[in-house]
């Protein structure tokens, strides 16, 4: 089994900001390419906040160019980003969940949030999920936050043969404990390794528990934030065995 490197982006956004925000996802890429990661999550909607009522006007055609600064210095450090964002697909006026990957190659992959919380429908659509990832010899398989509480799509990652399964996530320390159990079960029960990437403060009026987690495919718990706050969570997989790390990022450096 090879080498991987992931780490979780415990960032803050700023609402509505996108270009704030951008310049925070940079900042968030150097530090985890000086760590060595190879696969960096940020947690859902990153690069707007959890702001369901500016989704619309803020949404985004992927293709597009408003990524392109991600993208190339995605490109430059040799890293593979996974960032949150509203999105509109140019064929229609529906506005989704984007969990959208920058890879280090150049190229782009699209993941919709399949299943939404209660009150998203007022300003979401359900999404179709997307591929898996692959990334050297790993398969890594996407959620976001409530894709991860329906058993069965933790299952389709595990039956299409993912290592990792990662979520993009925004949730509060009431939740904290049921959603991290349900995680670290599927490490246990799918014998693949789970990375959850919180947010690292207030968005949308919901106050995040931070707490971004990785857990070993035998349900181990590898690194873990201690609450909330901007930094990442590394976790690097050699010879089988995983070692993490959380490494503060100050932002604005």
């Amino acid at each position: 089994m090879s080498t991987f490197t992931i780490a979780a982006a415990q960032s803050f956004s700023v609402a509505g900001d996108l270009a704030a925000n951008i310049a925070r996802h940079l900042r968030f890429m150097a530090v985890a390419a000086e760590q060595g990661v190879e696969l960096l999550v940020f947690p859902e909607l990153s690069l707007t906040g959890y702001e369901g009522q500016m989704a619309a006007d803020l949404a985004i055609d992927p293709q597009g160019t408003v990524l392109q600064r991600l993208r190339d210095r995605a490109r430059e450090l040799g890293l593979t980003a996974v960032v949150g964002m509203p999105i509109r697909h140019e064929d229609s006026a529906q506005v989704l969940i984007g969990a959208l990957t920058l890879a280090g190659d150049g190229s782009l992959k699209v993941y919709s949030k399949q299943h939404l919380h209660s009150g998203e429908e007022l300003f979401y659509a359900s999404g179709a999920g997307g591929s898996t990832l692959r990334i050297a010899s790993d398969t890594v398989a996407l959620a976001v936050c409530a894709d991860f509480s329906h058993a069965s799509h933790a299952a389709a990652a595990a039956e299409v043969g993912a290592d990792l399964y990662a979520a993009g996530v925004l949730i509060g320390e009431k939740g904290y404990g049921v959603d991290s159990a349900i995680l670290q079960g599927y490490a246990q029960n799918h014998l693949m390794a789970v990375l959850m990437a919180n947010h690292a403060g207030l968005t949308g009026g919901w106050q995040s528990a931070g707490r971004s987690a990785v857990w070993s495919e035998n349900g181990t718990l590898v690194a873990a934030a201690p609450g909330p706050g901007e930094l990442l969570v590394v976790a690097r997989r050699d010879a089988g065995e995983w070692q993490g790390r959380v490494v503060p990022v100050v932002v604005g450096q």
